[in-house]
Parts: C-alpha cells; structure tokens; sequence
C-alpha cells in the first residue's frame, strides 16, 4: 500500500523550501527594483497554501517509506516542484504558455539548460536568479537537498537515496545518510563559492558570478548572456569555467575521499575517472587539429575552443564560447559520443555515465576471452571489486530503455516533421541533460521555442526521466508497482 499521507506531508514540505527559494529571488527583484517582485509574490503565496494544506493533511503519520513510497516519492517531487516553479515565469508573463513554463523549469531543475527563451537579457534579475537557482538546486537532487537541511523529514531512508542518486553503483562514505548529505552538499556548496569567487576576480559582475557559478557547478548551462560565456571573450573565465565543470563531473564522494580522507591513490586509479578523461582529452586532440586544418583556427583559440566544448558536453554543462554547430560536421559525431557518455556517477552531470561504459568493456573483453577460454570465470570488476550479476542485468535493462526511449522520442519527432539530424540529437540532448544539439535549426546557440507544444511535454518527460535514471520513473508505469503487496 502507498502511504499517501506521507506523501503529502514530504511533498509539503519540499514546497515550503521552494517558496523559500522563490523568497530570495523576491528579494533579488525588490533589491533591483523590478516588476517581477509582484510575480514571485503570488507565486511564493500559492505555493505556500498547497504546502501547508498537504502538511495539514499528513500531520498524523509516521516517516517510514517503503520501497514504492521512496520511488513514487522522488518522481512525485520533480514534477510538482517544477509546476510551482514554473508560476513566476507565467505571473510575470515571460512565458505566455503552460507548456513552455513547465519545459523551462523542468529544463532547469534537471540541469538539461535548454531553453525556450530567445533573449536571456531582457529577462529581470529575479527571474535570471530563479533559472539559475533551480539548476544548483537540482544539480544534486531535490530531494537529497531536503535530506541535508531535514534528515528527520524522511527517517534518513537510503530508499530515496537510491532512487535519485545517479549511476549504478551506490557508494556510501558515512553510515548516517543525513550526515552523508551534508559533506555532498558541502563540498558543492564549497566549489561553488570558490567558483564564484575567481570569477569576480576574472572580471564579471557580482550578479554574473553568482548566477554563472551556479549554474557551471550544477552542470546546468543557464546562463545570464545570451552568448552564454562568451559574451566575456576572456580565455580566464573560459578556463576557470572549464575546471569547474570538470570537477562537477567528478564522483562527489570520490572528491570527498580525496579531500577529507587523503586517499589520493584511489583518486588517479578510479577506473570511472580514468575513462572520463581519457575521452576527453582524445576528444579534445582531435577536435583541436581539425580546427586547426578545417577553420584555420591558431592553436591558442583552437585548444580554448575545443577543450571548452569538449568539457561542456562531456559533462553536460552546455555553456559555451563558440558555436559547434558551425564547425566540421565530423566534430559533431565526437561531442555526440560525449554527450551520451556524460560525467561521472555520483556527480551533478548527466549521461549514461562512465562508469556504465567502464563495466561495458569489462563485459566486451570477458566475452573476447571466452572464445579462446570458454570454462574460465570471468568476473566484471570496477575499481578491483567484482560486480554481481544482478548488477550486469541491470547495466542492460538500463541500456535497453535508454536506447529505445531515444529512439521512440527520434522517431515521433521526425513525423512531426522535425529533420533527422536535429530530432537525434534532441533525444539525445534531453535523455543525457545535456541541454545544446547539433543541428540547422536548433544549435549550441538558439533556443527550442520552435518546438511544438507536445514535443516540448515529451521532451519535459524525457528529461526528467533522464535525470532519475529511467527506471526509477518506469517503474511507477508498471502494473505490478500498483497491484503487488
């Protein structure tokens, strides 16, 4: 049975915070005397009400979740907490559709980045403030935010944990799940004002660090410019910008164990982390030498260029500096590779996540060896440890979804009548939240406001699929997650 009183209760919860957020952001627009402090006002009020009527109506319950509690619980979240954040962008009339609002903010707190607004620039401080808040926040998890600051809220219970954590395997660095996510979310919060910090020194505004850090440590891509980073043409931000995000897309407990516990060693021989820089720095070779030869590139402008795009989609950030989609069609096949693989497990990129790619070719070199020693035991190891087989069915059910959601989601946009090279890397874009494509019409550069209205709610899905894994959201679809005890 579905406890559906404390469903309310932690989804009432979890509004009170976002009105909160939108709290801040009021006050962003009071401080710069903008017409969209009356938009957050009404917002944050209704937002406010629906919270305090679901807490009324789960007062009397206990905190114990179940396993459907814990899955029905996390998906429930993204989808409410993007409906109320998608209020300001309505109340304010920035966006004029239902539609749009909810794809925006559902772009946002999954740190996908596209976005349907042509002119970031004409948008108020608050608003700018608000995409870019949505983005940190969503970097980690909802949820696992709430988990930090109220770990009572849902009796520490690794059930939510797991299904919104990224990537497959679950580290755990303390046995108390609440103290856990306060070194995640502290080390985060560090990266961010140290990120912020260098770039107020590199030459950006005060309001521009802030949001820029935000949104390049979650991942995200939200920027405050249209022209993205490049709107500052300063190789400093570009190259700071790109630590950032190559940090972000680094396992957070991994980061922990490096700092705080001194394990360097585990550090340079993660087999995941190695992966991840190996395609990068291959990808960022090759994308260099033909910018070089093709678009008569220096080598300075060409190593900036190419290693900026290259991290940018390797962990699905999608700021930019150039844009890719004029460049050899041939690097687009490259960033696309980048774009399916993303980051790191644990970290705030997307992705089908290296580590998956890692026991991928364990599996490919078992198989190898098999032919030539068909009565050896071969074990699928990560990091020296041997993974189950109850893993390895899940690497392929996971594979097989991924893959038949980016085929399905390719296939009714190109009906639509959307060309085949966009509607592929669309799919792909959002699968992964990545947030940029590659394509004609809709590239690094342009928004998705082209779309039509029901390609944008596939796509919101898509997303926010993408963004738990897949099944953690599939599962809720299944007759047996309703009807089994």
């Amino acid at each position: 049975m579905i406890n559906w009183k404390l469903l309310c209760k932690i989804l009432g919860q979890l509004l009170f915070f976002e009105a909160v957020m939108m709290g801040v952001c009021a006050l962003m627009s009071l401080f710069y005397r903008e017409s969209d402090s009356s938009a957050f006002g009404f917002a944050i009020a209704l937002t406010f009400i629906f919270s305090n009527i679901l807490q009324c109506i789960g007062r009397d319950t206990t905190n114990y979740l179940n396993r459907r509690d814990a899955y029905l619980v996390v998906t429930l979240s993204w989808i409410v907490f993007s409906a109320f954040g998608a209020i300001p962008f309505l109340a304010s009339r920035c966006l004029l559709s239902p539609t749009d609002a909810y794809f925006e903010t559902m772009s946002g707190f999954t740190t996908t980045g596209a976005s349907l607004i042509d002119d970031v620039e004409r948008l108020p401080h608050g608003l700018l403030f608000w995409r870019s808040m949505t983005q940190w926040i969503g970097g980690l998890g909802i949820v696992f935010f709430t988990i930090a600051v109220i770990p009572s809220l849902i009796g520490g219970s690794v059930k939510v944990f797991s299904a919104e954590a990224t990537g497959p395997l679950r580290s755990k660095m303390h046995p108390r799940l609440g103290t856990q996510a306060k070194w995640i979310w502290g080390i985060y919060l560090m990266l961010t004002v140290v990120c912020a910090v260098l770039f107020y020194l590199e030459g950006m505004s005060a309001f521009d660090c802030v949001n820029y850090a935000m949104t390049v440590t979650a991942t995200g891509g939200f920027a405050t410019h249209n022209d993205s980073t490049g709107f500052y043409h300063n190789a400093a931000i570009d190259y700071t910008a790109i630590f950032f995000m190559l940090i972000s897309g680094v396992s957070f407990t991994l980061l922990y164990m490096t700092i705080w516990k001194r394990r360097f060693r585990e550090f340079f021989r993660n087999s995941e982390l190695r992966l991840f820089l190996s395609l990068i720095t291959v990808a960022t070779i090759f994308i260099l030498i033909t910018l070089m030869h093709s678009c008569d590139y220096n080598f300075a402008d060409a190593l900036r260029y190419s290693l900026f795009q290259v991290v940018s989609f390797a962990t699905t950030t999608g700021v930019f500096n150039d844009d890719a989609g004029q460049w050899p069609h041939i690097t687009w096949v490259v960033l696309s590779v980048l774009m399916f693989f993303g980051g790191c497990s644990g970290s705030t990129a997307g992705g089908f996540k290296c580590v998956r790619g890692v026991m991928v070719l364990e599996v490919i070199r078992n198989e190898i060896k098999h032919v030539l020693h068909p009565r050896s035991v071969l074990p699928v190891k990560v990091n020296g440890v041997a993974l189950p087989t109850s893993k390895q069915t899940t690497l392929l059910a996971f594979s097989g979804l991924y893959f038949i959601l980016c085929f399905v989601t390719y296939f009714i946009m190109t009906v639509i009548g959307i060309d085949s090279t966009n509607s592929f890397t669309i799919a792909l874009s959002c699968a992964s939240n990545v947030g940029p494509t590659l394509g004609l019409e809709i590239g690094p550069t342009m928004s998705w406001a082209i779309l039509p209205g029901v390609v944008k709610w596939l796509l919101s899905l898509l997303m926010l699929m993408g963004r738990l894994e897949i099944v953690s959201v599939v599962v809720i679809f299944t007759r047996s997650f309703w009807m089994d005890r």
